[in-house]
């Protein structure tokens, strides 16, 4: 039997990776899709694509799974490659923070499996910014230089003519990488994916791989990210809560929340990048708040979260 290929989908915080994962789900064209994470701990599947639950495997629609890979990783790949309900690739979705050539390295130690490739998405709109900064651009950095494509998402949120820009930057930064600049619900599927059997499938994952090419010391992730989690009141202000995490020099990252709103309404909160968004999303039987930010200025500024009532 020939070897369970295996899609590693990294970037940084925001830059859209369960977008596309939940894209790729709802688009994979009769493939049987295995999605590990491991991300503190959260699966991001949307709600309808779910059908059950059960040992710690998440069941979702075409035959599809998702399941956290723990400490474990070679273990689980090796479980699915030899188990009955083999899947036709595995996608592992990888933290923001997470490095994805050590990640690549391990899996090359289960016979079983092989790397397909590693796709990093980058956001058009924050990217450079995020490369420069002194704590995190070594992370950003080597995301980009682990990358076989880069996915430039949310071009649209970007200065102007943000392609030919960034495009070059890239071809500087990541020259091993072939660069696409779409959004994460427009890729390819097969391109991620592979392809089925007929033609129609592989011609038109052989014409979206065919993009022209263009194109450190190490720090560990844990020494400079920290994350926290609160139980929110109910009935919160949810905007007024948005604007403060998302401040400069807030220390906040990244951040998702499921709440009760001013209204009595269930709310879904993301922050990243300096944006938020809200949305309208089942009432949570326990409101809660998970953040994730430079530890340093965390722990720094614990009176930051003391003013917001956490």
């Amino acid at each position: 039997m020939s070897r369970l290929p295996v899609v590693i989908i990294g970037g940084y915080l925001g830059a859209g990776k369960t977008t596309l994962i939940n894209h790729l789900l709802r688009n994979a064209g009769g493939r049987r899709v295995a999605v590990l994470v491991n991300d503190f701990g959260e699966i991001n599947i949307d709600a309808d694509l779910i059908e059950g639950a059960a040992a710690g495997v998440v069941s979702l629609s075409g035959g599809c799974l998702c399941c956290s890979f723990g400490d474990d990783l070679v273990g689980t790949l090796q479980a699915l490659a030899q188990g009955a309900a083999r899947p036709d690739v595995v996608v592992i979705e990888l933290s923001g923070v997470a490095l994805p050539r050590p990640v690549s390295r391990s899996i090359k130690l289960a016979p079983a499996v092989e790397v397909a490739g590693t796709l990093v998405l980058a956001d058009a709109s924050a990217i450079e910014r995020q490369a420069s900064d002194r704590y995190v651009g070594e992370t950003v950095h080597q995301q980009l230089r682990d990358a076989d494509w880069i996915l430039l998402n949310k071009s649209d949120l970007a200065r102007p003519d943000p392609a030919r820009t960034l495009a070059t930057w890239l071809a500087e930064t990541a020259p091993q990488a072939r660069v696409m600049v779409c959004g994460a619900r427009e890729i390819e599927p097969a391109l991620v994916l592979g392809w089925r059997a007929d033609a129609t499938d592989a011609s038109r994952a052989s014409a979206a791989m065919a993009g022209r090419p263009i194109g450190w010391s190490r720090r560990s992730a844990m020494s400079v990210f920290a994350s926290r989690s609160f139980t929110l009141p109910a009935n919160i202000d949810l905007s007024a809560l948005a604007r403060a995490l998302a401040a400069p020099g807030s220390g906040v990252l990244r951040a998702k929340a499921l709440a009760v709103d001013a209204h009595g309404r269930g709310c879904s909160l993301q922050v990243s990048a300096g944006r938020w968004q809200i949305d309208a999303a089942p009432a949570p039987g326990s409101p809660r708040l998970v953040v994730i930010g430079l530890k340093e200025q965390m722990n720094s500024d614990a009176r930051f979260f003391s003013r917001l009532g956490l």
